[in-house]
């Protein structure tokens, strides 16, 4: 699978932006999708996912009750609201695809890594 993630840009403290991933192949409805981040100097981290369905979504504390993961599996797409951004959101962001058919959604189990956007949010 190919991952294309879009929607990054500069934001003021308090903004929003939403981020999209399109991915090809026509197998995308059977597989978790999450998101990934990398601030500078700091390892990635994990930040959303979403179940196969879109029935069920989990996030990093850090970003709970902020940002929204959703996708679109007509569309092939799995999209990341942030809402309520910080300047410590500042990072490079990344979709990833997790396992078929299973929520074991441990970091490790996430692969086919699509190009990051660049989101920076200014204070």
């Amino acid at each position: 699978v190919q991952l294309q993630a879009s929607g990054g840009g500069l934001v003021q403290a308090g903004g929003s932006l939403r981020l999209s991933c399109a991915a090809s192949g026509r197998t995308f409805s059977m597989y978790v999708m999450g998101w990934f981040r990398q601030a500078p100097g700091k390892e990635r981290e994990f930040v959303a996912a979403i179940r196969w369905s879109g029935a069920s979504t989990y996030y990093a504390d850090s970003v709970k009750g902020r940002f929204t993961i959703s996708r679109d599996n007509a569309k092939n797409t799995v999209y990341l609201q942030m809402n309520s951004l910080k300047p410590e959101d500042t990072a490079v962001y990344y979709c990833a695809q997790g396992p078929r058919f299973s929520w074991n959604i441990a970091a490790t189990n996430f692969d086919s890594w699509g190009q990051g956007t660049q989101v920076t949010v200014s204070s």
